[in-house]
């Protein structure tokens, strides 16, 4: 590592260190997560006291080993409309700790941070037009599905975890059953103490999150009712805390807000 360098990344966190600095962890695609010292940046009128959390940074940093300090930083990108809702907060917050979970320290992580600021644009920008919540866990549901395939952890989609037969939803056929088993993934038919059950239809819709974009119909509503995109966030949720050992809280803000809001409006 260089004494001086140049690094262009995501904030992540950031937290208190000793009485006047504070650590940044951030993440490059040159190095994976790092952190960070910023000297001085909560003492009052720091230049160097800015820097929030989802904010893409350009940053000059010094030093060789252990924790580095920055001295300059340049905010190429705000994502200040995140916090407007806790909706895309909690999906933002969920992507943040998943990373942190599956990316190790000084680790290059090619297209991680590309796939990241795609999905924190998409949150970003629907406060751009009347606010959708539904769409909000969908880009959530979604932006885990993809992190969690970059990082090796891939929803096993696409054949029966017990016969290898190809998972092809029937649509239509509405007394097909696909089972989910955390521990080894999704298998045709119903399955005794399996964590949940999918219809043809769930089941391609959550094939589908697999690809670039969310799915919408042609008229331009999202496919899929919300207690299916809830469903579908447990699906995920489960799986992470089965084979990550690990639970997002973030996501499980995120089920409840959707929740209580429906409880609120009725």
């Amino acid at each position: 590592m260089s004494l001086n360098q140049r690094m262009k990344g995501l904030s992540l966190k950031i937290g208190p260190l000793g009485e006047n600095d504070r650590l940044l962890t951030i993440l490059s695609e040159e190095n994976g997560i790092s952190r960070l010292a910023i000297p001085g940046a909560r003492k009052p009128k720091s230049r160097l006291g800015a820097t929030s959390p989802f904010n893409f940074l350009d940053l000059h940093i010094v030093g060789k080993k252990n924790l580095r300090r920055v001295t300059q930083i340049k905010i190429l990108k705000s994502y200040g409309n995140l916090g407007k809702n806790i909706e895309t907060l909690s999906a933002a917050q969920a992507i943040s700790e998943l990373i942190m979970i599956m990316v190790g320290n000084e680790d290059p992580q090619k297209d991680l941070l590309k796939l990241v600021l795609i999905h924190l644009n998409r949150l970003n920008d629907l406060h751009k037009t009347e606010f959708d919540s539904l769409e909000a866990l969908a880009i959530s549901v979604q932006s885990c599905v993809h992190l969690l395939a970059l990082g090796g952890y891939c929803l096993p989609l696409q054949n029966c975890c017990h016969s290898g037969a190809r998972l092809i939803p029937p649509i239509g056929e509405w007394n097909w059953k696909c089972s989910f088993i955390p521990e080894e993934g999704f298998a045709i038919g119903k399955i005794v103490n399996s964590s949940s059950e999918l219809n043809p239809s769930e089941l391609a819709l959550l094939q589908r999150l697999l690809l670039e974009k969310v799915p919408f119909h042609s008229n331009g509503k999202l496919l899929g009712p919300k207690n299916v995109w809830l469903k579908l966030l447990r699906i995920v949720e489960t799986w992470i805390e089965t084979h990550l050992q690990k639970k997002i809280t973030s996501l499980q803000m995120m089920r409840e807000v959707i929740i209580s809001n429906d409880l609120n409006t009725k």
